[in-house]
């Protein structure tokens, strides 16, 4: 998934051999099921939303807890969570090329320090609109598949042989080969045909330029080893070896984005040109490219450049229209996710950034951007309780309109927009469960919770029409530290509160044990315990 919180520079685990997965394959209908089947829901089953993919009328989108689709524009849900094809893995990119769906998957485990380590699971794939999936490995190397034949070089490679810190965020099809970009893993590749008939094949290792060269091609003296940290092979780590985001064009161009650059090849992948924040005088803001994607339309490319190891380098989303011979630098100091495009027709796009700031639009190429606002269901109370976004796609897209698809990491939200920018019908879409009918009268999501990723959301039930509610936080002395609402008014059913996790004087409060209480007209109605961990 593509909640790219990651120690982006820190030190790769030390490999250890892993035993190879052989290909599964599955099917996920109403029969031939081994340990569950698909989930039909009226929500998505997480609100941490990182990848869409649009498909004709359906949606996919990649969270937290797995793949989900919808045909309806929303209405109905079709989850693949704890089915024998997905288990409990979390999607980390998406794509879809010639009808064909990919998810790259993974999950985290604890390392020898106690951190969380990013560890990929491979990548399921449906050639019939989800309703068979096959699964292939993470792609790693035999421990003796160090040596990579380049041209007139034999490169040294230092070989991935487990799956964590390898994890795929993005993939690409150019020339009718997949591509991935795998951290630890790096760049790779493999024939679409190959990989469909047998996908327990593994994938070729891609040779970017070192660190400390621009360009290199087949017919280069080369003097440098594949390797993304320092190891057997010397004490050198290649930043620009760990690679991170892909896009291609439709003039064949292929840019892959690591910790070192962007780098392009017009040769189908077997030369490379390297740009960086060191090597141009127009260029890009931060080396560590998060996110890559190619408007067609206008024939420019677009990525998000955050800081690596320059100390003048920052965030900024970068953008070049002639093939990366200079960069426009934009929104200077957001910390960018993805991109995505609103085709207006002759040779004009709307371009869409996701960041931790909101998702920004520019109709302007970049010149100007537009923000909207804090989104509300229309007709309704749910709204989008954070600004940090990580997906954004364009559906049925007209010069009069369009419908646009936002994953944040509190929700998902759709537009059905008119010809003015940002307006229109807005829905929110919230992974909240019913309350049970076991005598359940509230509780609260996401718990454990975090007030630097939106609010805490309490969904509770109104036992009569227009009762006056009164909602507050309370710490562990159940000592009164916030008052949500005071004698609110409230039809009968479900309904939802947010609290910010700050206090009466607007200060965030710190990690530990809170409750809950909810009245109703002066008389008690339930409580609940909220964790708070920062």
């Amino acid at each position: 998934m593509r909640i790219k919180l990651l120690a982006a520079l820190a030190l790769l685990l030390p490999y250890f051999l892993s035993a190879q997965i052989r290909p599964e394959k599955f099917l996920i209908g109403n029969n031939k099921i081994l340990k569950g089947n698909v989930t039909q829901t009226k929500n998505p089953l997480s609100n941490s939303v990182s990848e869409i993919e649009i498909q004709g009328d359906t949606v996919w989108i990649g969270t937290s807890r797995g793949l989900s689709y919808t045909t309806d524009g929303g209405e109905n849900w079709t989850n693949f969570y704890g089915t024998d094809a997905f288990g409990t893995e979390a999607i980390y990119s998406l794509l879809i090329y010639d009808g064909i769906i990919f998810a790259a998957t993974g999950h985290t485990e604890t390392g020898l320090a106690g951190e969380s380590v990013p560890t990929g699971s491979g990548i399921r794939f449906s050639t019939d609109g989800g309703v068979t999936w096959e699964s292939a490995p993470q792609s790693t190397d035999d421990p003796g598949d160090s040596i990579i034949v380049y041209g007139i070089n034999h490169i040294r490679a230092l070989p991935v042989t487990v799956p964590q810190q390898n994890v795929t965020y993005d993939m690409a099809v150019l020339n009718d080969t997949l591509y991935t970009a795998s951290w630890a893993g790096g760049l790779r590749r493999i024939p679409l045909g190959k990989f469909l008939a047998n996908p327990g094949t593994n994938f070729e290792r891609v040779v970017l330029p070192p660190d400390y060269l621009d360009s290199i091609s087949p017919d280069d003296t080369l003097h440098f080893s594949l390797q993304p940290v320092a190891g057997a092979f010397g004490p050198e780590q290649y930043l620009n070896h760990v690679s991170f985001s892909i896009a291609v064009s439709d003039s064949g161009f292929i840019y892959v984005g690591t910790a070192n650059g962007i780098n392009k090849s017009t040769d189908g992948g077997i030369s490379w040109t390297k740009f960086n924040h060191q090597n141009q005088s127009h260029s890009i803001s931060g080396n560590f490219i998060t996110s890559l994607n190619y408007d067609n339309n206008t024939n420019t490319v677009w990525a998000t450049t955050w800081p690596a190891i320059d100390a003048y380098a920052f965030y900024g989303v970068s953008a070049s229209s002639d093939g990366g011979n200079t960069w426009s630098v934009f929104l200077s100091g957001e910390k960018g996710h993805s991109f995505a495009f609103k085709n207006n027709g002759n040779n004009s796009s709307d371009v869409f950034v996701t960041t931790d700031n909101g998702v920004f639009r520019s109709s302007h190429n970049g010149q100007s951007w537009t923000l909207p606002g804090q989104i509300r269901e229309t007709g309704g109370s749910l709204t989008i309780e954070t600004n940090v976004f990580y997906a954004a796609a364009v559906q049925n897209s007209s010069a009069s309109g369009a419908t646009i698809w936002l994953g944040s990491a509190n929700g998902l939200a759709k537009l059905e927009e008119g010809a003015i920018p940002w307006s229109g019908t807005w829905s929110v879409f919230l992974a909240s469960r019913p309350l049970s009918g076991s005598g359940e009268t509230s509780y609260a999501m996401p718990n454990p919770f975090n007030p630097d990723f939106g609010n805490l959301r309490i969904k509770f039930n109104v036992n009569s029409g227009g009762n006056k509610v009164t909602i507050r936080i309370m710490n562990f002395n159940m000592q009164i530290i916030k008052t949500v609402v005071q004698n609110a008014s409230r039809d009968y059913g479900e309904d939802i509160e947010t609290w910010d996790g700050r206090d009466e004087n607007g200060n965030v409060v710190p990690n530990g044990v809170y409750f809950y209480t909810i009245e109703e007209n002066d008389s008690f109605n339930s409580y609940g315990k909220i964790m708070v961990i920062r």
